[in-house]
């Protein structure tokens, strides 16, 4: 199995490229964005050295599918997905924080509160919760969006506004629009048997309007639990079974590795990486309902640039 994990296009009309952790985004004349969904991999803001075959396919699928789905409640930047890796939308300016919404208290919400900490980005959390524990009504608690390879910080509203990142009334549809989309998927996800517990959205402007850009609901950007079951093992204190990507930060996590300086990457073996596709396609069959088909992945950089090049000249 074959792994996109660099790429360096020439679209027609492009202007300029942004490598992310995850993305690669190739500006098409300031108007268009191609966003490649390559099969690297993240944890703790870290690039980790290995790809995962077919991962790009899956989070670009997922993220298509509930755009389109969620186009009622927001418009999105998506125009099309002219190959199984990639979208093309419109290009906006985007916000420069993260709006995290979340539904339980668990990952590194838990690990603060666990601390002794009461107040994450500004919102108080009541003492005596319990890990995986539903919040009363969910609590969104923004990050700043950080440079590459550098770390996301927790900010609250007040900060966000008074620093100037986001005025007041756009803050405010921010938000309007975070817990509804945090609902749709909510609902989605218990039609699947699942629980959205945690999830990002990021928002920016195109002709003066506010979009949603960039993936939602993936398992990259999001944390899904099990419905079935989650009462006893949450009455026992037992961990959840999740779908999300928290399965490759605890394999970190055990050996070692935590995204902090002078620690070394474990090695990432054959059997490592197919174990990881592997779940990615869990995650993918049960969050969406789909069997996952693999597209043909012999020669990826060739197929994406014919597909991309093809939809650019017809106007997509």
């Amino acid at each position: 199995m074959k792994a996109l994990t660099k790429t360096d296009f020439r679209f027609p009309e492009q202007k300029s490229v942004y490598r992310g952790k995850v993305r690669d985004v190739y500006n098409i004349n300031d108007d268009l964005l191609v966003m490649i969904a390559t099969d690297r991999i993240s944890a703790f803001d870290v690039v980790l050295p290995e790809g995962i075959p077919y991962k790009g396919q899956m989070l670009n699928r997922i993220a298509a599918k509930f755009l389109d789905a969620t186009r009622d409640i927001c418009p999105n930047w998506k125009l099309a997905t002219p190959d199984p890796m990639v979208t093309i939308g419109v290009r906006c300016e985007g916000f420069p924080v993260e709006m995290i919404v979340r539904g339980y208290l668990c990952g590194s919400a838990w690990r603060t509160y666990k601390k002794g900490v009461r107040e994450i980005c500004g919102v108080k959390i009541p003492d005596g919760m319990c890990e995986n524990e539903k919040f009363p009504e969910p609590v969104v608690t923004p990050t700043t969006k950080a440079e590459q390879g550098a770390h996301d910080q927790d900010i609250s509203k007040e900060e966000i506004i008074a620093q100037g990142l986001v005025s007041p009334e756009d803050y405010a549809l921010l938000e309007k629009y975070t817990l509804e989309l945090f609902k749709r998927g909510t609902e989605m996800a218990a039609e699947r048997g699942l629980i959205l517990v945690d999830t990002k959205y990021e928002f920016g402007k195109h002709d003066g309007i506010v979009y949603l850009m960039d993936e939602i609901h993936t398992p990259d950007s999001s944390r899904y639990f099990y419905s079935e079951g989650y009462k006893e093992r949450f009455d026992k204190g037992e961990p959840q079974k999740q779908l999300s990507k928290e399965f490759v930060r605890e394999w970190l996590m055990e050996n070692g590795f935590r995204g902090e300086a002078g620690q070394r990457v474990p090695e990432m073996t054959p059997a490592i990486v197919e174990s990881i596709t592997n779940r990615y396609i869990e995650l993918f069959e049960h969050i969406t309902g789909e069997t996952f088909v693999k597209s043909e992945n012999e020669d990826i950089v060739s197929r994406i640039e014919k597909n991309v090049t093809q939809a650019l000249r017809t106007k997509l």
